[in-house]
């Protein structure tokens, strides 16, 4: 970044698991990837390869070297993972995801029918090996919506428990389900009770595909929220969001205080 004598919100500086921002690859080309990463790897931490998109991107090993050689870690999508469940091949998941060299691994119930327990189960197996990001959420639509606050907490709680060591929340690459209503509108019901209850936020991970999103969550959580599902465009504009440099966080203060709202009590 460069000095302009500005006071600005401090940010982490990587290695670093506070204050992530984690893009998603839903397919882009080669070069844009590697133009991307190049250009704002300082900005970017970890790169998902969404849903099953590494099953049939014809570079990954490719983009899985550049993202090596600029120090940015990545994983594969949680509907991969569910996919190798669906049809019991777990040593075959294990096969592709040592290929690859993977560290980390998303783990999620938000497609297939897999209660919690069975989802902390596969936590708690993996967590032995791999660093476990557990996803709480449905993506159908409907069906987030019968999913209540307080069991998203229990959900919460049961995969750290199991292992997990962030969860993320689900709101797809749409932001339309999961953490958010059909009609893209943020369910603040289920961010109050997280913070009610004593989550510690740097343990979540929140999805927040659009500027909407992301702006509402550094406003919520300050500049080091964590946030994933951020578009190849976007690791630029975000990190102005997180410093104050954009107008809808243009009064974001030098040292972040929770407001009084989403303060833990």
């Amino acid at each position: 970044m460069i000095y302009t004598g500005l006071n600005l919100p401090e940010r982490t500086s990587k290695p670093r698991m506070n204050g992530i921002t984690v893009l998603i690859d839903n397919g882009v080309p080669l070069h844009f990837f590697e133009d991307t990463i190049n250009s704002s790897g300082q900005y970017i931490d970890f790169v998902k390869f969404g849903w099953g998109t590494s099953v049939v991107t014809k570079h990954l090993e490719k983009k899985i070297a550049c993202l090596q050689e600029n120090g940015v870690n990545f994983f594969f999508g949680g509907t991969l993972f569910e996919k190798f469940i669906s049809q019991n091949k777990v040593s075959e998941f294990e096969r592709f995801i040592r290929k690859f060299d993977c560290k980390y691994i998303e783990i999620s119930n938000g497609t297939m029918d897999m209660t919690n327990k069975e989802k902390a189960l596969y936590i708690k197996k993996f967590s032995k090996d791999f660093i476990v990001f557990s996803e709480v959420g449905a993506k159908d639509s409907m069906k987030a919506l019968r999913q209540n606050a307080s069991e998203w907490v229990e959900w919460i709680l049961e995969d750290m428990e199991a292992g997990s060591t962030k969860v993320i929340t689900e709101a797809r690459e749409s932001g339309t389900s999961g953490i958010c209503r059909g009609n893209g509108e943020m369910r603040l019901e289920i961010i109050d009770k997280i913070i009610e209850v004593g989550i510690d936020l740097k343990k979540m991970i929140f999805e927040a595909p659009s500027k909407k999103m992301q702006t509402a969550f550094i406003n919520i959580a300050g500049p080091n929220v964590n946030l994933a599902n951020i578009s190849f465009a976007d690791p630029i504009p975000l990190e102005t969001l997180r410093l104050g440099l954009r107008s809808d966080t243009f009064y974001l203060s030098e040292e972040y205080v929770v407001s009084e709202k989403y303060k833990v009590k």
